[in-house]
């Protein structure tokens, strides 16, 4: 048995009333995504738990069953993770973003969305004002800035033994998250507002735009008319997390993979034991590939039984607020990345062909029905009404191979006459399942996904997973 969960980042939206009050997964022609939510089991999941702050760290630590609460540590750590940067005991990683402040607000999250070798001239420039060794608050450290991807990169504050006082720097000592507020949160407003209660970061933060904004690259970018990347903005730090294996958790003996756009996400997967494959052209906007991200994760199904595959663009274009851009990229992620995987699983594991999986001893168990099951979801919502994310439950649908199926309906047709949307994939729609909403951080979501499919499954499954 082949295991793929595929996530639209943000998909989920609220009823637009400009566009007849339906959302933008309404709006969409999304025949894939339909045809799961038709010939397989759908519902709703609470991928935020209450209390905490909607984005895809918590969300996707919850999908895949590991209760943030316990395991989250900052998204830092785990984009350090998917960088492989090495981390010890008493280090700690954030979020380095690049943004452009003007006259004291935040103009910008993304920089102008600068380009990743824009960004590493920028790092270096920092490394050599900033990196080393130094006293900060009388404490000894080591500061390091790691260059990632575009505006999104990796700060990492490395203490001596002994020398990280908790009278100095107390929240260093938690093991939950420090740092700024989201960058994405507070544009517009003004930073001084939002600056970190710890001295070390504010120093950082605010030195950093007397070196950035004189630096050559942004010079040149202010004669192009581009947003200046002037500023460094550090949030979402901690701890590195110590999380049980994703095979050992489930008691599965399938390795698995991820695929993502973003770092975060490969992240998650190398700190759960899955492996995080590279894919050129993901580039996490809107220019990313979405098809070589299929095929890649269809190709390391010819290893492995488990993959999961996330896709950035449509919360970005959720950020940015806009409707139509929102709807394409989803009818992008239904076509090339949902379309092609349905496509190629049907082709290469429908019928559980052993001699596609190089591992089909060492794994029979999970391998002994054949076939494949497919989960498709977004992570949380992104309303492009109030362009950040929101902690409603989202909708989910998943398809087994090996249940009774029928061809594919005339959906598509139905939806594009915008008459009736009251069916498929969409938040409308998985109101109306008998599961009710799970909790995906008890792993009643993923528990579902792995071991209760089939012609057996009814609402009360979910009552024996708490």
């Amino acid at each position: 048995m082949k295991y793929v969960i595929l996530i639209g980042d943000g998909m989920a939206d609220y009823p637009i009333p400009e566009r007849g009050n339906r959302t933008a997964l309404q709006i969409a022609h999304t025949r894939n995504l339909d045809f799961i939510a038709i010939n397989g089991l759908c519902g709703l999941a609470r991928t935020i738990p209450p209390g905490m702050t909607a984005g895809s760290d918590i969300a996707i630590l919850s999908i895949l069953g590991y209760d943030p609460a316990k395991y989250h540590t900052g998204r830092g750590p785990l984009e350090a993770m998917a960088a492989r940067i090495p981390l010890r005991d008493r280090d700690f990683a954030f979020r380095c973003n690049l943004i452009t402040e003007n006259e004291g607000k935040l103009e910008d999250f993304t920089g102008g969305h600068i380009t990743t070798e824009e960004a590493k001239g920028l790092i270096d420039e920092l490394n050599k004002e900033f990196g080393g060794n130094c006293v900060k608050q009388g404490c000894e450290c080591e500061l390091t800035f790691y260059a990632g991807i575009g505006y999104r990169n990796i700060l990492v504050i490395r203490y001596r033994h002994n020398s990280l006082s908790e009278e100095k720097e107390s929240s260093f000592w938690t093991d939950g998250e420090i740092g700024s507020a989201p960058p994405h949160d507070i544009v517009g407003r003004r930073i001084e507002n939002y600056l970190p209660t710890e001295a070390i970061l504010r120093e950082l933060m605010l030195s950093s735009k007397d070196v950035l904004d004189r630096h050559g690259i942004n010079t040149r970018r202010r004669t192009c008319n581009k947003n200046k990347a002037n500023m460094v903005w550090l949030w979402s730090g901690g701890k590195k997390p110590v999380m049980p294996p994703f095979t050992r958790l489930y008691g599965v003996q399938c390795q698995g993979s991820v695929i993502s756009d973003v770092d975060l996400v490969k992240g998650i997967g190398r700190c759960v034991g899955l492996d995080a494959i590279d894919v050129p052209g993901a580039t996490g906007y809107f220019d990313t590939d979405y098809k070589a991200m299929a095929e890649y994760a269809l190709r390391s199904l010819e290893q492995k039984d488990f993959v999961l595959v996330h896709v950035e663009a449509p919360d970005e274009a959720g950020h940015l607020r806009d409707i139509d851009l929102k709807v394409r990229t989803i009818e992008d992620f239904d076509e090339l990345v949902v379309g092609t995987m349905l496509e190629g699983l049907e082709a290469k594991f429908a019928d559980g062909d052993a001699n596609a999986d190089a591992n089909a001893n060492a794994n029979a168990n999970a391998n002994a029905n054949g076939g494949y099951r497919i989960l498709v979801l977004p992570d949380h919502y992104t309303p492009v009404s109030v362009g950040t994310h929101t902690k409603e439950p989202v909708p989910f649908a998943i398809y087994d191979s090996n249940s009774d199926s029928y061809a594919r309906t005339q959906i598509e047709e139905k939806k594009a006459a915008g008459s009736d949307f009251s069916f498929g994939f969409d938040e409308q729609s998985a109101r109306k399942s008998e599961l009710g909403v799970l909790d995906a951080r008890t792993q009643e979501l993923m528990r579902l996904f792995l071991n209760k499919l089939g012609t057996q499954i009814n609402a009360d499954d979910k009552d024996q997973h708490g």
